[in-house]
């Protein structure tokens, strides 16, 4: 452990990491942590969403290419490093009954041989701090899904000398998150601070289908104050053309009302190997001093 703090947030596809956290890892970057993005896949099979760019023949005949180019914009605005893992995009099956997915995809790969790659890249990075997703992929998608299974072998393995020995000098990070971008508190006071002056609130068909499925909202733990960089995370997630229409539902809410409104970003601990104090409102609470590492280490030891 040294007191350099470093933040490793393993996302599904090219434009997650701008979608689910991006204000967070700014603020972060802002204050000296050294803050790594890990991407599974490249997006190949995502579809065109931005309805301004549907049908352009080279973006079609060149998605994989397009969507790293997106990537690197959306990582220089967010000033956070970034690694491919290499996997391919597995496309989101739709139809009743569902189609298989293709052959070769990330999401049909064995869980520990696709750790692999993750596993060596902790043990390089040297995170104390991992964010991801909950084991429903926050939205089940099949490679977000595949991202939390391959995380929390990781978060195991990366620490353990008898794991994938050839992948490098173990590393035991400390703390994982699932982030939570959209959780249904923060959907619900949006809605209710726009209707109730009259404005158009692009949330209520959102919340009538949340409560139709009868899902159960996630636990919030740490709630990390970003407002300040809100602009910083639409920037960023407007580099990812391809995927989002500028002029769409993403960017309806003025940031004034985001920042009065809601203005942190929210996740839930998952595993922690330090005591903690709950709720918090960092997610390096109880690492921010040599002695409190130090004691991290020898409890990891």
């Amino acid at each position: 452990m040294t007191e350099q703090l470093r933040l490793m947030a393993v996302h599904a596809h090219p434009d997650d990491e701008s979608s689910k956290g991006a204000a967070t890892m700014a603020r972060y970057v802002e204050q000296g942590v050294d803050v790594l993005v890990a991407t599974c896949t490249g997006g190949e099979r995502g579809s065109v969403l931005n309805p301004k760019l549907q049908g352009d023949p080279y973006i079609e005949a060149n998605i994989h290419e397009v969507r790293r180019k997106e990537m690197d914009e959306a990582r220089a605005i967010l000033g956070v490093k970034q690694a491919w893992l290499g996997f391919v995009d597995s496309g989101l099956p739709e139809g009743d009954p569902l189609p298989p997915l293709p052959e070769g995809c990330f999401a049909l790969q064995d869980v520990k041989e696709a750790a692999e790659p993750l596993v060596r890249l902790i043990r390089e990075f040297k995170p104390q701090v991992i964010t991801t997703y909950d084991e429903n992929g926050g939205y089940p998608h099949p490679d977000h899904i595949m991202t939390h299974k391959i995380t929390m072998l990781a978060f195991d393995a990366a620490g353990d000398p008898d794991a994938y020995p050839e992948a490098g000098e173990p590393w035991q990070p400390l703390k994982l998150y699932y982030n939570h971008g959209f959780p249904m508190g923060r959907i619900r006071a949006l809605h209710q601070y726009l209707t109730e002056r009259g404005q158009d609130s692009p949330y209520g068909e959102w919340i009538a289908g949340w409560e139709k499925s009868g899902r159960k909202e996630r636990e919030i733990t740490t709630r990390v104050r970003c407002d300040d960089w809100f602009e910083t995370r639409d920037r960023a997630l407007i580099a990812h053309a391809t995927q989002i229409d500028p002029d769409g539902p993403w960017f309806r809410v003025p940031l004034e009302v985001q920042r009065e409104v809601w203005p942190t970003e929210d996740y839930e601990l998952a595993r922690t190997l330090i005591d903690v104090d709950l709720p918090e409102d960092d997610l390096f609470a109880g690492l921010r001093t040599p002695t409190l590492a130090a004691e991290a280490v020898d409890a990891r030891d």
